[in-house]
């Protein structure tokens, strides 16, 4: 425990002028090397939490939890079936659906979707589609109108809008008098999505009534997409509902389609959190050098106090002191820079976009097209309190090399 006096001489030694500027310019890098690492630590796993926040809110908004289907065949009893699922545990809710892949073409324009045969009325039980619609409405998809509602960025490559006409081109041929064609089917389009992920550019919806049509089914659907409260138990909660139904069904989560994107934003919060640690300790090696040198240059000092009485315990708590305030300086200026900075990084980025007229995330290649931030505060109590026990942890050494100095031999050619 500090005394009184350790503190008083501590704190005079780290705010008193010295005649060696190259000391204080160390100091002062020191601090700011602390300072610059515990911001870009808080900084930067504010934005991986970001992107971890919209993995889930967004993507995993759009896509099912969980789907349950049949092996090779259409699902008949798909209202039973939803009926029994309704009542389970940690079920929000559940919808049928069709699915097929094809191309949508427009003008010479080719593009790959993935087509969602839904009912419109079921959908905001499982998706989050309603709440994304920039133009047009979901209730615009109508039995047999053949309407169909496209991704922002879909709608852009193609170029057409609300009201115009696609082609959507299936991979199956019909043999008709002409020879081989391949299926082709005339949509109009009634809405447009954008969620901000890479989802806007692959994914259209139809109504149920007309994916059955176009795929020729008589009855049934490809299966029932489920949603939980909580994404997690999905995995589990899916197969334990496969046996609690009785019956043989193929079955699927999220962890399987997307689960690999959220691992992989898991992988590198962890990895690059560990790499900006690194920063941390160069500061804090960048204390001990700086410790090392006040030792050199006030050794006539300490052998003055120890002929006054000081212990060598006293001598290595002054020093102790002027290494902890330089990392609690370095390390609170730096928590509030990152805490700032990530409240902020969203819009200056976006400012960044829109001022040079240039994009750092396009969803061509993300799987979001802006820069998110999450801040949360467990993350910033970690990071500050790491930051002060290795600061802490970096005057022990040059605090005892002090304590060691013996009177006589400093004194010598004083």
């Amino acid at each position: 425990m500090f005394t009184p006096f350790s503190l008083y001489v501590g704190l005079r030694y780290t705010a008193a002028k010295r005649n060696n500027n190259f000391i204080s310019f160390i100091s002062l890098v020191s601090m700011l090397g602390l300072m610059l690492g515990v911001a870009a630590l808080i900084v930067v796993l504010s934005v991986m939490n970001g992107f971890d926040r919209e993995l889930k809110q967004r993507i995993l908004g759009m896509v099912p939890h969980g789907t349950l289907s049949d092996y090779g065949k259409p699902l008949d009893n798909w209202q039973v079936i939803a009926e029994q699922v309704s009542h389970q545990d940690g079920i929000v809710g559940s919808a049928p659906y069709i699915q097929a892949q094809g191309m949508l073409t427009n003008r010479g324009v080719v593009r790959g979707v993935l087509i969602n045969g839904i009912e419109p009325e079921l959908e905001a039980k499982i998706s989050i589609l309603e709440d994304h619609i920039t133009a047009g409405s979901l209730e615009a998809l109508q039995a047999k109108e053949y309407g169909i509602v496209l991704g922002a960025l879909l709608a852009r490559s193609l170029g057409v809008n609300i009201g115009d006409k696609v082609t959507l081109v299936l991979p199956e041929a019909s043999i008709s008098v002409a020879g081989v064609i391949p299926r082709l089917k005339r949509f109009t389009v009634v809405g447009l999505f954008e969620v901000g992920a890479e989802l806007d550019a692959s994914l259209a919806y139809i109504h149920m009534a007309d994916a059955a049509r176009i795929k020729r089914m008589d009855s049934g659907v490809d299966g029932l997409r489920l949603q939980f409260e909580d994404l997690f138990a999905a995995p589990a909660g899916i197969k334990q509902i496969v046996a609690e139904l009785g019956g043989f069904y193929r079955t699927s989560d999220w962890t399987r389609t997307h689960g690999n994107l959220f691992q992989a934003i898991q992988l590198e919060k962890k990895m690059i959190g560990l790499l900006l640690f690194l920063i941390v300790f160069v500061a804090a090696f960048n204390i001990v050098s700086t410790l090392v040198m006040v030792v050199t240059d006030k050794k006539g000092d300490i052998a003055i106090l120890r002929t006054l009485g000081a212990t060598p315990g006293c001598i290595m708590r002054i020093f102790m002191v002027q290494g902890t305030v330089i990392g609690v300086m370095g390390t609170l200026l730096g928590s509030v820079l990152g805490i700032i900075l990530a409240l902020t990084v969203t819009d200056l980025i976006a400012w960044v976009e829109q001022a040079f007229g240039i994009q750092f995330l396009s969803a061509d290649v993300y799987f979001i097209s802006y820069l998110p931030s999450q801040l949360q505060l467990d993350d910033v109590f970690v990071i500050i309190t790491v930051a002060l026990g290795i600061s802490f942890l970096a005057t022990i050494y040059p605090a005892w090399r002090a304590s060691r100095t013996q009177p006589a031999e400093a004194l010598r050619y004083e």
